[in-house]
């Protein structure tokens, strides 16, 4: 990293603190500020980004545009914070894409599982290009201004049962979030899935409520659930993907080179989050093993008969939801995946 890219880094990051802790100070001599809301804490990669994002946009617009970073639910739930941005009380979000479909049901194509290919360019291929930009275009007709998708890590299937092989998951109930789609993802290999709030997980799993679970694997450390799980299938089968939205009544009012500043450099800093999410997700999958959970690796063979499985009864449960628009934008990813050779 060069100097001057730490410095900015770490100025960015000083500078951020500052703004939440005293809003009324060094942020109010922005011409453009924007408060900025998440879920993630301020210790994960997706919080570090935005810092990275909020430094190169203030340097890039001589300090008239400054970003004021509310993580970790500060500023209300995904849909207090969606609604914010609708209505112009928070300036942009950085929001997983399976907690705005209330909003925008197009954007569940994202919950499909195997939708990106594990190589993570030909993955970046499709976020970053037509297909991707088809996803975002969605929301403006729903009062956002979207700017670009975000990485933020794959999913990995934990149980208190046998997952070593496609008949073990007959029978057995996992928890998912609200989406029909995870839930057809799942009968259509013998298996039922549970809608509970994740802060429930924990206990559901303990007593037996469900068997397994899906979640990438720093948010399966974090929340310990592998304190009550025996096995782990490392199958990175569900990409979870951020949307970053901004209020479109901000957006523009914002001339033209602050515009283009945000986008870049959203687009600078997209390749240094994936890079510290899969080191986390790295580090979290050597720790459950550590705990003693039967960690099995699915081969080509096993992976594929997953996506034979999964793919069709999930696409068809997001075009029963669509329609002709879905239909547009799986006709697309479809043409997309084979161009890039996924």
């Amino acid at each position: 990293m060069h100097t001057r890219t730490l410095f900015g880094t770490l100025a960015g990051s000083l500078l951020a603190v500052l703004a939440v802790a005293t809003p009324g100070t060094a942020w109010a001599q922005a011409k453009y500020p924007a408060k900025i809301a998440h879920l993630e804490s301020a210790t994960q990669p997706r919080h570090g980004g935005i810092l990275q994002v909020g430094a190169l946009v203030k340097e890039r617009t001589n300090g008239e545009v400054e970003f004021q970073i509310f993580p970790a639910a500060q500023l209300g739930d995904a849909r207090q914070i969606n609604e914010g941005v609708q209505l112009g009380s928070i300036e942009a979000t950085v929001m997983p894409a399976s907690f705005l479909a209330a909003f925008n049901p197009l954007v569940s194509v994202l919950d499909i599982p195997y939708l990106y290919p594990s190589d993570r360019a030909k993955a970046s291929a499709l976020r970053q290009g037509p297909f991707g930009n088809a996803v975002l275009k969605t929301f403006e007709a729903k009062g956002f201004q979207p700017v670009m998708l975000w990485p933020n890590g794959r999913k990995i299937m934990t149980s208190n049962k046998p997952l070593d092989d496609l008949a073990a998951f007959k029978g057995q109930r996992f928890r998912v979030m609200d989406s029909r789609i995870l839930m057809e993802q799942y009968a259509a290999v013998g298996a039922s899935a549970i809608t509970l709030a994740f802060s429930e997980t924990y206990s559901a799993l303990q007593t037996g409520v469900v068997d397994g679970q899906e979640n990438p694997p720093d948010s399966i450390t974090t929340m310990k659930f592998f304190e009550v799980q025996k096995h782990v299938l490392v199958t990175e089968h569900g990409a979870l993907e951020d949307v970053i939205l901004f209020n479109r009544a901000y957006w523009n009012k914002l001339p033209a080179s602050h515009r283009d500043a945000i986008t870049r450099s959203f687009r600078e800093v997209v390749n240094d989050v994936e890079a510290r999410k899969d080191a986390a997700m790295k580090a979290a999958v050597e720790q459950i093993g550590k705990a003693g959970l039967k960690m099995t690796v699915p081969d080509a063979a096993y992976q594929a008969k997953l996506r034979t499985e999964m793919y069709p009864k999930a696409r068809a449960a997001y075009l029963t939801r669509n329609g002709a628009e879905g239909e547009a934008i799986i006709k697309l990813y479809e043409e997309e995946l084979k161009k890039i050779g996924g």
